[in-house]
């Protein structure tokens, strides 16, 4: 009977430790909710007479951490940012390295006048504008089915 009880005592308190040390390394207890890289990111495109306007959601970013590259018929938009967290005792519990990134990639068709693409940051949105070549003309039709 006493053996009994040393073990379940002995159970319950290791049950007891073993939760307390789970909650102690849980990142959630620390802040910490993941990581946030390769992210998709929204993003809206408008068409008008003149241009086209990509709209990429992306709040809380810095303008600074954009890059916005036009490669042959290609339009790459990407962000990257790294932070480094510390907090510092006697022996170090706990360090952090954070990084956000993504990065959208964009076929321009042959109505885009590369030259004059412009982007701005503003309000947590990044505007894009693609303006078309003057003198070029879309094509639209129908197309049967058969």
């Amino acid at each position: 009977m006493i053996t009994r009880k040393k073990e379940n005592t002995g159970g319950l308190v290791d049950g007891v430790f073993y939760n307390a040390l789970n909650r102690f390394f849980d990142d959630r207890q620390w802040g910490f909710s993941g990581l946030t890289t390769n992210q998709q990111v929204p993003v809206n495109i408008r068409e008008t007479d003149t241009s086209y306007e990509l709209e990429l959601v992306a709040a809380g970013l810095k303008k600074e951490n954009f890059n916005v590259h036009v490669s042959n018929d290609m339009l790459t938009v990407s962000f990257e940012h790294k932070e480094e967290k510390q907090e510092k005792t006697e022996s170090l519990l706990r360090q952090e390295y954070r990084m956000q990134s993504f990065t959208r990639n964009f076929n321009l068709d042959d109505t885009v006048d590369a030259g004059k693409i412009a982007a701005q940051y503003r309000d947590g949105i990044l505007c894009i504008s693609l303006p078309k070549k003057e003198g070029v003309q879309r094509i639209t039709k129908n197309i049967q089915v058969q």
